[in-house]
């Protein structure tokens, strides 16, 4: 099984032992190295240019402690390391201090050979490139090819600029499109009237082409992840995917549903926590709102994790048709007069948020939004964080 198709941590000697075994070449997305020595200024040099220019490219790994006869594995010689963890912290800061802008989702794993180490170090293709080596002032960029790294030049470094922004705005089409279709009525279960939270997870490998999931792997990940705030009832393929839902009342439109696709994306649709509750009663449930997105983002988040799929990811939150929706808070504890007012547009489509690293907590990455959607409504903030940040509810 090819390296990238396994989660870091579940690499095992035997895994380095095939590499070998198979005579797997270096290529753009591997590279070996039979020796680990980071400590002069250009070897520090060496090690980022290595780096950065798997992040330039298709990203890919680094091999610390194979040695290779014109780029072909011989055998697993290892590297004496101390203390493995101590080390990956210093190779991550040098990382950190040397390269520019900062490379989300570098990772790094020792794995144990018999008296010594071998040092995987995986770099994912960044949506932020070009990355520039800016250590002792170098100020250079690089990306790989079959043959290695090399410098970028003039030409090269303007395509790659151009391309980073092309990225993003391949990101903000797929949910401008996704949320069109969504009020156009063109979902994947049909949906009743009224107010629509939208919960988009988007990671840059969706738009390889090279990345699709298979079918049995969105199977099997959807049977643990309900819609939003609903239970679900039914479930089916369809030519994007995967989607479960929630079926309503007999004969009536679905609630909510989340949609798995192919590319690894996530679109989670809901209207039960925006409903009508009472005639001309349009409230956002305050606490309710964020607990039921805070724990669905969390789930979302693991199942991306157990697909192999590598951050960054762009999450992104919209309210759609919620004009003249209040935030509901307890009027006993506030005084409403001072803050409350109806969101004064039809649709709240909110800035986009990047996870660089899963462990990060659903209510760090949310609160931007939730603060966002408070402002809609008048209010400074979220009322459900403390002064320290930690969501705590009401």
């Amino acid at each position: 099984m090819p390296l990238e198709n396994k989660a870091l941590d579940s690499l095992q000697i035997s895994d380095i032992d095939s590499l070998v075994e198979n005579k797997v070449a270096e290529k753009k997305t591997i590279d070996y190295k039979a020796a680990l020595v980071v400590n002069t200024e250009s070897q520090r040099k060496e090690f980022l240019a290595d780096v950065s220019s798997f992040a330039n490219a298709s990203g890919g790994h680094l091999i610390y402690g194979v040695r290779e006869t014109k780029g072909v594995p011989t055998e697993i010689c290892g590297i004496d390391i101390e203390n493995p963890d101590q080390e990956i912290l210093r190779l991550d800061s040098i990382a950190r201090d040397g390269i520019e802008p900062r490379m989300p989702g570098l990772a790094m794993r020792a794995i144990p050979s018999k008296t010594r180490q071998v040092l995987v170090i995986r770099v994912p293709k960044s949506w932020a490139s070009p990355h520039m080596v800016t250590f002792q002032h170098h100020s250079r960029f690089y990306s790989r090819s079959s043959n290695g790294k090399y410098p970028l030049d003039v030409g090269e470094i303007r395509a790659a600029f151009l391309a980073s922004g092309a990225l993003a705005e391949r990101i903000r089409g797929f949910r401008i499109e996704r949320l069109a279709a969504i009020v156009a009525r063109e979902t994947p279960v049909p949906l009743g009237d009224g107010a629509k939270l939208v919960l988009h997870i988007v990671p840059i490998r969706a738009f390889d082409s090279a990345s699709m999931l298979s079918t049995s792997s969105l199977e099997a990940q959807m049977q643990h992840l309900p819609p939003i705030a609903r239970a679900a009832d039914g479930s089916r393929y369809n030519l994007d995917g995967f989607v479960t839902f929630d079926r309503g009342s007999t004969g009536s439109p679905a609630d909510s549903y989340i949609q798995l696709f192919r590319n690894g994306c996530i679109e989670a649709v809901d209207m039960y926590l925006l409903r009508q509750r009472s005639a001309g009663q349009h409230t956002i449930p305050s606490m309710a709102f964020e607990e039921y997105l805070l724990k669905a983002l969390r789930g979302y988040l693991v199942a991306q994790k157990s697909l192999g799929i590598e951050p960054p990811l762009f999450v992104m939150l919209s309210l759609l048709h919620v004009k003249g929706y209040e935030m509901g808070v307890d009027p006993s504890k506030f005084f409403l007069s001072e803050h409350s007012l109806p969101v004064d547009r039809e649709n709240l489509i909110l800035p986009e948020i990047v996870v660089d690293e899963y462990g990060v907590e659903p209510a760090t990455l949310l609160r931007p939004a939730f603060d966002a959607v408070w402002n809609a409504c008048g209010w400074p903030q979220s009322i459900n964080y403390d002064k320290s940040g930690k969501w705590v509810g009401h």
